[in-house]
Parts: structure tokens; C-alpha cells; sequence
């Protein structure tokens, strides 16, 4: 990367895990493990072995997982198309061990064009995370720490966040506490440097565990927020009963830029105290883990692509979100990626999305970056 920003960088910050995503697991496999579908749960190592022994004859493969890395890899082929503007840089920080699930990782996003900037920490273990998908498409994920509890602030790093467009941040960092020093400085040389800050809120576990943090974050630096209509409710202390337009316009009072999905009902892009409803694109779900990943990526990219129709950009998230639900994996491929941004392109020229929005309802990270 040279010392010039270039068009549409991006640098997000997480705990990457390497994956182990398993084949269909019936409801019963979930009980004889005492676990509760649909749900994430931190484990140690020895609960982990227990798991994956009980896997053993499963159907399963590895991958470069974790939320941020999936909208990454989304990112990065839906920027390789262009619309209006060069090819998207993608850059990801974090925390892998020396060991060879932490090669796997780095080699995984290097071959989806996402450069890892981290060096691998010795005599560390990555940290994983078990997928378990059950017939109904529910994900119950298990997820163990490793070396990923910690992220370095280091100086090679401070340059580049310091050149970066947008920076985002994963909400599973802010549940560890001695990240958030880390979190805070990368944040503040971000906005230092003209940059927006995105953070996606991850779990609903990880703001009860953590709601002070992510206010914290949020309150201070963040121009963008996504979530799902669970995890915004928890955010603005609302009842379940609650609308989730109610919980995106209340936070859009405090954030620039408010994403809340909700499942497939659809989801609202907030603003101003105001938000506007995107309707869901159908699909036949088989695998709901990802969903929120990819709907994150395809928002961030007409962000990038200065796109000013919102209610459009977030047609294109729900049709990326929908192509993910209807596979089994959480990744967007790129043939897929390639035929939605045609799509979308198509789409801008003929005027057939209509906004109902200001036209400055969208930051310019033109105007804000440089």
C-alpha cells in the first residue's frame, strides 16, 4: 500500500477464527451437548475437544472464518467489479497464532485478496469457532478464543489506519477487555485522519455482556452501526416488543449511518432520526450463518462507490444477504458477486431504485476521507 490513500481502502480490525463448519446436525446432536440453537457460546479448550470428538464421522470443512473476515472477502469481490471507480483495497488486523490453522488463515484471505496486516503471534493458537447448522437453517455457533483475545496497536499499523477510508470494527472485540485500549486508539488515528469508523454490534450476548463498551465506541466514533433488530434493541435498552424501526431511529440520533436487519422480514437504514424500510429478496434459506455479514459488505460497498440512493444500496444488501442465506457456506462467490454488481449497475443508470432519502442522507467518504 503506498503512502497515498487509495481509492476505496479498507481496513477492519477483528478476532479471526478459523472455522470448523460443520454439515446438517439434527436437534438432538445440539441437546446431547447441552447447547441452545441459534445461539454463541465462548468455550475453553477442553469444551472444545469434547465437541469435535463428538463430530467425529460428521460432515465438516475448515475455512478462514469469522464475521468481519466473511464481509471482507464479500467486500472485496463485490469491489473487484467496478461500477464507477478503481478496484476496492482490503485489509484486515488481528490476532492469529504461529501454528497452522494461523498459516491457513492468512493463505485463505491472501487467495480472496484480502491482505492480512498482522504478524502471527509465537507459540500462540488460533482461535476457532464451531458451526453447527440445523436442518431449519439455525446456526448454534461455539466459539473459542485462543490468541484472538488479544490485539496489538502496533506502528506499522498506526500507518495504515492512518491512510485508510473506513475502519470498522467488530463488536466481539468489545468484550475483551484488554482490546479496548487498542480499539480506542485505532479509532481515534482513523478519525484523526478523516476516515468513518463502522462497527457492527456481532451478538446479542456479547452488548449484555458488554453494553458500556460498545456505548463507549459507538458514542465516541462511530458513523456507521450494524446490527440486528435484537442486538439494536438491547443497544437503546428497548423491550422485544419493540419495533426495530423504532430501534434504527433511535439510534440514528446518534450515529450517522444506522443498519438494522431483521431476518426475513426485511431491514431499515436509518438516519437523522428517520429510517427507511428495505424489503427482503426471496430465496429458499439453507444456511442463515453469514446473513448479517454479507448484508454489511454490500452496504459498505455503495458507500464506497459513493452511491447516494440509500433504499437502493440496501436492495442490493438484502439480494447479497439473500444469495448467502440460500447456500450452504457464509461466503459470496465470485461468479455471484459478478452478476450482482451488473445487476446493480443496470439498476443505478435506469433509475429503477427510487431513494427516500435526503440526497445527503448517505455520508460522501469522499468529502470525509481526503
Amino acid at each position: 500500500m503506498d503512502s497515498d490513500r487509495p481509492s476505496g481502502q479498507w481496513i477492519g480490525g477483528s478476532p479471526p477464527p478459523a472455522g470448523v463448519h460443520a454439515g446438517m446436525m439434527d436437534d438432538e446432536f445440539l441437546e446431547q451437548l447441552n447447547l441452545v440453537k441459534g445461539t454463541r457460546k465462548v468455550i475453553n479448550h477442553e469444551e472444545r475437544g469434547r465437541v469435535l470428538r463428538a463430530m467425529d464421522g460428521c460432515s465438516y470443512k475448515a475455512a478462514a472464518g469469522g464475521s468481519l473476515s466473511n464481509t471482507l472477502v464479500a467486500l472485496a469481490r463485490l469491489g473487484h467489479h467496478s461500477i464507477d471507480g478503481p478496484q476496492l483495497n482490503i485489509a484486515m488486523a488481528g490476532s492469529v497464532g504461529s501454528d497452522p490453522l494461523g498459516e491457513f488463515y492468512r493463505a485463505k484471505l491472501r487467495r480472496a485478496n484480502v491482505n492480512f496486516l498482522s504478524k502471527p503471534v509465537k507459540e500462540e493458537t488460533t482461535g476457532t469457532v464451531i458451526v453447527l447448522t440445523t436442518p431449519d437453517a439455525q446456526r448454534t455457533m461455539l466459539a473459542y478464543q485462543g490468541t484472538s483475545s488479544n490485539v496489538d496497536y502496533e506502528p506499522s499499523l498506526a500507518n495504515l489506519v492512518s491512510k485508510t477510508r473506513i475502519l470498522i470494527i467488530e463488536g466481539y472485540l468489545l468484550e475483551l477487555p484488554y482490546t479496548i485500549k487498542t480499539i480506542s486508539k485505532a479509532c481515534a488515528e482513523a478519525r484523526r485522519h478523516g476516515a468513518l469508523i463502522a462497527v457492527t454490534t456481532s451478538d446479542l450476548s456479547c452488548i449484555e455482556r458488554s453494553y458500556e463498551h460498545f456505548w463507549e465506541i459507538i458514542g465516541n466514533y462511530a458513523d456507521i452501526v450494524f446490527s440486528n433488530a435484537d442486538e439494536a434493541r438491547s443497544l437503546c435498552s428497548l423491550t422485544s416488543e419493540e419495533s426495530p424501526i423504532s430501534a434504527a431511529r433511535y439510534l440514528s440520533q446518534f450515529v450517522p449511518l444506522v443498519s438494522v436487519t431483521n431476518g426475513p422480514r426485511g431491514a431499515y437504514i436509518g438516519m437523522k432520526g428517520e429510517a427507511v424500510f428495505v424489503p427482503p429478496s426471496r430465496c429458499t434459506p439453507v444456511d442463515t450463518c453469514g446473513a448479517g455479514d454479507a448484508y454489511a459488505s454490500a452496504i459498505l460497498y455503495g458507500i464506497l462507490r459513493g452511491v447516494s440512493d440509500l433504499k437502493g444500496m440496501g436492495m442490493l444488501a438484502s439480494r447479497v444477504a439473500a444469495v448467502v442465506v440460500g447456500q450452504q457456506g457464509t461466503r459470496l462467490s465470485v461468479q455471484d458477486a459478478e452478476r450482482l454488481v451488473t445487476s446493480f449497475a443496470h439498476h443505478i443508470e435506469s433509475s429503477e431504485f427510487c431513494s427516500n432519502a435526503e440526497p445527503d442522507f448517505v455520508p460522501d467518504c469522499k468529502d470525509s476521507c481526503f
